[in-house]
């Protein structure tokens, strides 16, 4: 099991139970400056009071489980306008939306992609850019995010 996939399993209920919605988390190893993000959504938003209630909970579930070596800080946020998508599930929710991704592995030549979701099916997204549909599956992902329509 990746470092990632325990960090969601640890977290990821204690969100639930906090009343919150878990997007995902981001972990950027630095050192003892490296970071570990989490987002969280609620159908109301999310305020500041909302990201230290979190925070606590998860803390404290890190502080006992101890999932990280080293030293780290930890970072609660709302998934703001340009939302991180991390699962097939969340693109599937923005079907249509203009999103910014980032591959591990390149496809047709691509690592970076921009364009709308027009596609998910299972673990296959579709991107279609301004010339082509670009299909990766969601394991290829480094990240990605919703490009905000103002």
């Amino acid at each position: 099991m990746s470092n990632i996939s325990r960090l969601n399993e640890i977290i990821q209920p204690a969100v639930a139970a906090s009343g919150y919605e878990f997007v995902g988390i981001e972990y950027k190893p630095a050192g003892k400056h490296s970071i570990l993000c989490v987002y969280i959504d609620h159908e109301n938003g999310i305020s500041v009071d909302d990201c230290a209630i979190c925070s606590h909970q998860i803390s404290a579930l890190l502080d006992v489980e101890d999932p990280i070596a080293g030293e780290y800080n930890l970072q609660v946020s709302s998934p703001g306008l340009d939302r991180p998508l991390f699962n097939a599930a969340q693109f599937q929710q923005y079907l249509g939306e203009e999103v910014k991704v980032k591959l591990h592995s390149a496809v047709k030549g691509q690592r970076n992609l921009k364009g709308k979701i027009s596609q998910v099916v299972e673990d296959e997204i579709s991107i279609k850019t301004e010339s082509e549909v670009l299909t990766f599956n969601i394991h290829q992902l480094n990240r990605a995010n919703i490009i905000p329509n103002w």
